[in-house]
């Protein structure tokens, strides 16, 4: 079908008269809401590509498409329109075609489209798919990533293999070291490696040969490889450690396009990652943790200086965490994003001076793409109460032109309240941030149920971020006022904060959440202390069941995919060295500290009434640990119920699952706060 007939027009700064009036959020509205991702911006300038994703719920799919907008706003045209997944557009050097992913016929390929007309053809046909998708400045190569046996030398061999394993009638695995399984899914002797292939098709041809994984299974951050400017080398991420499963400590590489071995650049023993060349050349730029083993340690900016091999910490005055960040195009300024008080701010760097200079710290502001002059951004920005759209900026991050009004229409008909900060004193005195989320129709001289709601991590934050798993608007849409704090643990508020949760789960972070519901409940009329309940997922789980031990001041809690047993969580978890450096060493190196922080230890405490979440998949938390929590509930006759999903990991992705999930937890909430 010709692209053109399926045009999907949003003119900007029309005035649109919508008669319905408001209404809170609700689930159709919540899953029929457009996501916004990726933004590329054209070799020119002049055209920014993106993706949209939307989930049907009544086919239980996800479809995603890409779509274009003029750099200076106008016009948004739909690129494609077949089902499945349509991501990572890349644009060819010449500006004329865009390289993409498509699950449409299967495997995710690489198809290429133009973008003047015209139909996508297909350019790979790799039986292990594709994923992470890069074009060489030459346009001549596609890089990618696949998994792949390592002892196989090409696609027809990995092929057959997997066409063995699939005949088979033995289902059994056989393993012999560790991680065996990673989130979701079983390793089955594969290894993640780069591949390349002509732009004009042939052979694929693995740069990243061995018995390793590259990019390496987890902390590579959001990307994990490079192209050098002129074509001539890639510079990717790789641990190269024997037991990966004890071990951050992944390091940059580098590997002539032409052939050879690749050859380590880093010498650090944390985690390096996210290399990227300076335009002119001169660096490979990466960030960096210092600390061996330590997976939430500060992220410092390095550079790399490629004739010499000395390196420059370029941040290491700057107390925050750099998330992304992306040349100028002369290669003078760096622009880099932090997690930043509950917001993910956008930062300037001058190479040559060093100084850091703040340009947007409201909101969330991520995906940043440059200009090819030099002379501004395109970014994604979100806050709580407005999904992802696209905006263009200039280079002191005065905005523009906002580029994108994907959802206007569905959000002109749903009231969604911004957030209201609010600080208080935590533990050892120590100032605490917080936010509360209003409901819609809010009337001040109404009492209203609070919802405290326990961020995951446990290094993260809430922020001013339209959630898609844990939306405070979606806590808010039945009549609760939900109350989000960023205690100790939390990222955004300088490494020591970060720092003082390790080894002390349920100490200090316990105390600032308590401390905090106190003054939220003291400071704020309309919050009927009477009414409180609580919920939280993986360490927000694991938080709850330890409130479960420790307080029966809330009237429900709900606890997804959180730790009850610190013993058997060890055993069963994929990534050692997180339950290794948060509790000094393994279960039989410091026994005391696991027992310490073990809710177990305290469910003979149990009485408040619990809603527990888990799913077969998860492997960062094993079900395992669900189950064992529901058992000690029912066991000891508090009420309790359980919500088991046989076809979800760590994350309830599939849409019909994920309107399951928000009903059960918001009815459960809603019958024990009445």
């Amino acid at each position: 079908m010709n692209r053109i007939a399926l045009v999907c027009l949003i003119v900007l700064g029309a005035t649109v008269s919508y008669a319905q009036s408001k209404h809170a959020l609700t689930f159709d509205d919540f899953i029929g809401l457009g996501r916004v991702t990726d933004p590329q911006v054209s070799p020119d300038g002049k055209t920014v590509a993106f993706v949209v994703t939307y989930h049907n719920k009544s086919e239980n799919k996800t479809n995603s498409n890409i779509y274009l907008v003029p750099a200076d706003g106008g016009v948004v045209q739909q690129l494609t329109a077949a089902k499945g997944g349509n991501n990572s557009p890349r644009w060819m050097p010449d500006g004329k075609s865009l390289a993409f992913i498509s699950s449409r016929d299967g495997e995710p390929q690489i198809w290429l489209v133009p973008v003047g007309g015209g139909e996508a053809h297909k350019v790979s046909s790799i039986s292990s798919g594709v994923s992470d998708l890069q074009v060489s400045p030459d346009g001549r190569w596609f890089s990618f990533a696949s998994e792949v046996y390592p002892d196989c030398l090409n696609d027809e061999s990995n092929k057959k293999r997997s066409e063995e394993i699939e005949k088979s009638k033995v289902k059994a695995k056989i393993f012999d070291k560790l991680p065996y399984r990673v989130w979701n899914s079983w390793k089955d002797g594969k290894r993640n490696h780069l591949l390349v292939l002509p732009a004009g098709g042939g052979a694929s041809k693995d740069i990243t040969p061995g018995d390793e994984d590259s990019p390496p299974i987890d902390l590579s951050g959001s990307w994990s490889y490079d192209w050098s400017s002129d074509g001539s080398e890639i510079a990717f991420t790789r641990n190269a450690d024997p037991f990966v499963a004890i071990s951050t400590n992944n390091d940059i590489y580098v590997v002539p396009l032409a052939g050879g071995a690749a050859r380590r650049i880093t010498d650090n023993l944390g985690n390096d990652s996210q290399p990227l060349y300076s335009p002119d050349g001169k660096y490979v730029a990466y960030l960096q943790m210092k600390r061996a083993g330590f997976e939430a340690d500060q992220k410092q900016l390095i550079l790399y200086e490629r004739s010499t091999g000395k390196r420059l910490n370029v941040t290491e005055r700057f107390d925050y965490s750099v998330n992304d960040f992306l040349w100028a195009p002369d290669s003078k300024a760096i622009y880099f994003n932090a997690d930043d008080k509950s917001n993910e701010s956008l930062f300037k760097l001058g190479v040559a001076s060093g100084k850091i200079e703040a340009m947007i710290d409201k909101g969330y502001n991520h995906s940043m793409r440059m200009l090819p002059d030099g002379k501004g951004l395109v970014l994604v920005k979100e806050s709580i109460n407005q999904p992802v759209e696209i905006y263009r900026i200039d280079q002191n991050g005065k905005i523009v032109k906002r580029l994108t009004s994907t959802n206007d229409e569905k959000l002109s008909q749903i009231e969604m309240n911004p957030k209201e900060d609010f600080w208080f004193e935590g533990a050892a005195g120590v100032k605490v941030h917080g936010f509360i989320v209003k409901p819609a129709g809010f009337d001040p001289t109404k009492k209203y149920p609070m919802m405290l709601l326990v961020h995951g991590g446990p290094q993260g934050q809430w922020g001013d971020q339209f959630h898609y798993r844990w939306s405070a608007q979606m806590f808010t849409s039945r009549g609760f006022v939900a109350v989000l704090i960023n205690p100790r643990g939390s990222t955004g508020y300088g490494q020591k904060f970060t720092d003082e949760i390790s080894g002390d789960w349920g100490g200090k972070p316990y105390e600032d959440l308590m401390k905090g519901v106190d003054y939220v409940l003291k400071t704020f009329s309309y919050l009927d202390g009477n009414r409180i309940a609580a919920a939280g997922a993986s360490y927000g789980g694991y938080m709850i069941n330890w409130i479960a031990g420790h307080t029966t001041r809330f009237r429900c809690l709900v606890s997804h995919d959180g730790t009850f047993d610190m013993r058997s969580m060890y055993g069963t978890t994929e990534e050692l060295w997180f339950p290794e450096w948060e509790f000094r060493g393994t279960p039989y190196q410091n026994p005391e500290l696991y027992e310490k922080w073990s809710p177990s230890k305290f469910a003979a405490n149990f009485k408040t009434p619990m809603l527990v979440v888990h799913g077969q998949l998860d492997y960062r938390l094993d079900v395992s640990e669900g189950f064992q929590l529901f058992t000690a509930l029912q066991r000891q006759g508090v009420k309790s119920k359980m919500l088991y999903f046989p076809d979800e990991g760590h994350f309830v992705t599939k849409p019909a699952n994920a309107e399951l999930w928000h009903k059960t937890v918001l009815d459960w909430i809603e019958e024990n706060t009445k």
